[in-house]
């Protein structure tokens, strides 16, 4: 008689949900102490800069290095190294895992100067190649590539900053590298302040905000040193320009397709920004409002993706196909649960939210209601983009590459093919719109891939969970958007108690008919995470 398919391993084989909730919670408490710190800081710009040609100077000048961050350091560089580094501390030893390291550091910091000195001669290309658009007002493009030639050492200080970052993860160290970003975001406020008390005018305090950026990464990297010493890993150069190391041709092996398999939201926010450049604030605008919608994203789907791909590395490296479909499960109805409602709530709770946040100085009520717009059509790819962060590293752990590649590839041709057709139509917001949508086709392809060569994604509900969430988070918008509403008409706007209590009472009542419908649904994640916030607070 037919037994019936092979079962799975027992869950002990795998993390539990409520041990990767626990992981998660942890990452995102360090997270959400940084996104606050990162409003803080934004709420300084705004006040500062508002949407005028300084802001979109800045805005544009940090977008070059950072797009090659998100590319090479944050995207590319860990996906490559955090597999490679996991398997030469189980298959080698640590002291091995740790050369590599230092190989590594030793071979970007040789690499990235000369791209920094390359992008130093060519400033003025990179900014007339992405925002073509400032050339028809006098001075603009002349400040972004001044800003943008101070804010190019951010890319080897954020760097060495990933790298440490990857191998805390690797050897289950999740609180201090989530933290680090944390640091950053203290010394902008810390410069941004210092601005603001000395009234310098708008262009020079651009220039103190770029000289703290640089400040900012390099306090993200010192703020890992402590726990890797307390781990035995000390720094010793060792060049490796010619890769005779086979884990370092393995970790260039897999970042050219990774760059690539990486690179649609990047892509798409290059592509913008040439877009935006033509329309006075418009690159200001998309920034705040993707700043926003990066506060869920960070907390919830780079706090669920940074533990996923340290567990899938591991299950990779051990060949447990069964225990990386179980975490991949449980990573996608974790982040399912944290970024649907948060997405529903941003898009009914945009105006006052944005209002309480940053109309304030150089950012009025114009800037709000624009802002707004943008994050509604932004959010609409949120579970998208969270998800993209479990699943890509996947591939690169089982060393199939390509799949993110194509996925990368179909998002950048959906995003250019929607720009083109919907930015005449709906200007700026147009170009919101297409980079969700172009999430949403580089998650359906990953997604596709996943479940046709390791399955496992429509097993145990996975998606009757989502469809449940989604519910849950449709009566939980309802009960904000009259919350609102009710108050609005009751208090009105002005001032920081009108507009607080504008934005955050409806959040609150939104949170509590959130959870109560998805117990209502029986949804399981809830219970996950509520025995996490217990064990915290006994804790």
């Amino acid at each position: 008689m037919s037994q019936g398919p092979p079962q799975e391993p027992p869950p002990k084989a795998v993390p539990g949900g409520r041990r990767l909730a626990r992981h998660a919670g942890l990452v995102s408490t360090a997270t959400l102490l940084s996104r606050i710190l990162g409003l803080v800081r934004d709420q300084l710009f705004a006040l500062l800069f508002g949407a005028t040609n300084v802001a979109d100077a800045y805005v544009i000048a940090f977008r070059i290095p950072n797009l090659l961050r998100d590319l090479f350091a944050e995207g590319a560089l860990s996906a490559a190294f955090i597999p490679t580094f996991t398997h030469a501390l189980h298959h080698r030893s640590r002291e091995e895992a740790f050369r590599l390291a230092n190989r590594l550091m030793t071979t970007l910091a040789a690499l990235l100067v000369v791209i920094v000195l390359a992008g130093e001669i060519f400033a003025p290309q990179l900014v007339a190649l992405i925002a073509p658009g400032f050339g028809a007002i006098p001075g603009k493009s002349e400040l972004t590539v001044s800003l943008t030639r101070v804010m190019l050492w951010f890319l080897p200080l954020v760097s060495f900053a990933a790298v440490m970052m990857g191998m805390l993860n690797a050897l289950d160290r999740f609180f201090i590298p989530a933290f680090a970003p944390a640091c950053f975001n203290i010394v902008a406020i810390v410069v941004g302040i210092g601005l603001w008390l000395a009234g310098f005018s708008p262009v020079t305090a651009a220039y103190g905000w770029a000289i703290g950026t640089l400040l900012g990464g390099a306090a993200q990297a010192v703020v890992q040193l402590p726990p890797l010493r307390r781990e035995s890993w000390r720094f010793a150069p060792e060049l490796d320009a010619g890769f005779k190391d086979p884990a370092m041709r393995r970790i260039a092996t897999l970042m050219g397709p990774a760059t690539a398999g990486l690179a649609a939201t990047q892509v798409n926010i290059f592509v913008n920004s040439i877009f935006a450049s033509q329309q006075a604030g418009a690159a200001a605008w998309l920034q705040y409002a993707f700043r926003l919608m990066q506060l869920p994203l960070g907390l919830f789907g780079v706090a669920v993706g940074t533990i996923a791909t340290a567990a899938l590395a591991r299950r990779a490296a051990a060949n447990d196909h069964a225990g990386m479909r179980e975490t991949t499960r449980q990573s996608l109805r974790l982040v399912a649960f944290l970024t649907i409602p948060a997405s529903f709530g941003l898009a009914v709770l945009a105006r006052p939210i944005i209002r309480l946040i940053y109309e304030r100085g150089e950012f009025g009520p114009v800037d709000t209601v624009a802002t707004a717009a943008a994050l509604l059509f932004y959010v609409v790819g949120l579970f998208a983009y969270s998800s993209v962060k479990v699943l890509a590293p996947a591939f690169y752990s089982l060393n199939r590459a390509k799949v993110p590649l194509l996925a990368s590839v179909s998002a950048v041709v959906a995003n250019l093919v929607l720009n083109v057709a919907l930015y005449p139509v709906l200007g700026y917001r147009g170009l919101a719109l297409g980079t969700a949508v172009a999430a949403i086709v580089n998650f359906l392809v990953l997604a596709g891939a996943f479940q046709r060569g390791v399955g496992g994604l429509e097993e145990r509900g996975l998606w009757v969970a989502v469809a449940k969430v989604i519910a849950a988070s449709a009566g939980m918008a309802l009960a904000a958007w009259g919350a609102w509403h009710l108050l609005e008409a009751w208090i009105g706007t002005g001032g920081l108690a009108r507009n607080g209590l504008d934005a955050l009472l409806p959040v609150a009542v939104g949170i509590l008919a959130y959870a109560t419908l998805c117990r209502l649904l029986r949804v399981p994640e809830l219970d996950d995470m509520i025995a996490f916030l217990r064990r915290r607070r006994g804790a």
